[in-house]
């Protein structure tokens, strides 16, 4: 059972984003709560289509009020989207939409295991019905391997300090639930930043681990873009650096004419033109909007809209 309630960050700006066509085709590749999804089905005519789709079995369920003959939900990881497409029928969309990261239903139901504020089984999937649980990974990893992950991921600079006490704590009993994973990390970490519990780098890290958020984002882009008409519009929302690091290069590097051999006489026009116009300024929220939700506060949201494909597909 949830304890909070989800509210979609960015919601007019997301959606604006995307230039809505009457009658184009749209993907929000992470349904959530269906903030978005509602939003675009608003903006669209009565021939237009929305795809969505969820890796979280909740979000699924939730999905189910919406009744819409114009709207298709499939439960499925954002970086399968091509496959979705295809299992649809539908060659080329007008606009896709990723809202990244964790939603304030993961994060407040605590038998999720995504939070250090409820005492819960140490899960931390957002997909329950497969994959290996943060539990399961701290069971089995090297003490390496978990350093490696929470410094990567969480930027935590006592990242090998706490995967020795795992290590070391896991010889006499396995680390099963929230509660002590914090209390286990709290003993490590000495100093934080002011407002900061001390776990809350090593729980984003083993969360982005075990949803494999990055790997996800980093195969997904190039299958968006493909997937884009022209003139089609990509927009994105992230929450974490190492999130919108990815972003940010995916699109700056598509927005970038292909620079010939050096030494070789090639004119500027016969070269292959960028696939991706980068449209405006990364948008943030509102100070409004952030006194509301405190949770949008380190949001980013970032824009390209598609002009061509280098090489075809």
């Amino acid at each position: 059972m949830s304890t909070g309630t989800h509210i979609t960050v960015l919601l007019n700006e997301g959606v604006d984003a995307l230039s809505i066509r009457p009658a184009g085709i749209y993907v929000d590749a992470t349904f959530g709560r269906g903030g978005h999804s509602r939003k675009i089905l608003e903006a669209l005519g009565p021939d237009g289509r929305l795809i969505a789709l969820d890796r979280d079995v909740a979000a699924i369920e939730a999905g189910r009020a919406v009744t819409d003959p114009r709207f298709t939900l499939v439960h499925a990881h954002f970086s399968q989207l091509e496959a979705v497409l295809d299992g649809l029928g539908v060659a080329k969309v007008d606009g896709v939409l990723l809202d990244i990261g964790v939603s304030s239903p993961q994060l407040d139901t605590p038998g999720r295991g995504m939070s250090f504020r409820f005492d819960a089984p140490l899960d931390m999937r957002m997909d329950t019905t497969q994959g290996e649980t943060a539990a399961d990974f701290l069971a089995r990893g090297s003490q390496s391997e978990i350093g490696e992950v929470i410094k990567n991921y969480g930027e935590e600079r006592f990242a090998h300090a706490i995967a020795k006490a795992i290590v070391a704590a896991r010889s006499e009993r396995h680390i099963t639930t929230t509660g002590e994973l914090a209390t286990l990390v709290a003993g490590v970490v000495r100093t934080r930043e002011p407002g900061q519990h001390p776990a809350t780098r090593t729980f984003q890290a083993l969360r982005i681990h075990i949803n494999r958020e990055l790997e996800e984002l980093a195969l997904a882009l190039p299958g968006c873009t493909r997937r884009l008409n022209l003139g089609g519009r990509l927009a994105v929302i992230s929450f974490h650096s190492l999130e919108d690091r990815i972003v940010k290069r995916f699109m700056r590097e598509g927005a970038t004419p292909v620079q010939p051999p050096k030494g070789v006489p090639v004119r500027a026009a016969d070269l292959p033109a960028p696939t991706l116009r980068l449209i405006g300024k990364p948008v943030f929220p509102s100070g409004a909007e952030v006194k509301m939700n405190p949770r949008s506060r380190s949001a980013v949201l970032r824009v390209a809209e598609m002009m061509g494909e280098r090489g075809g597909r």
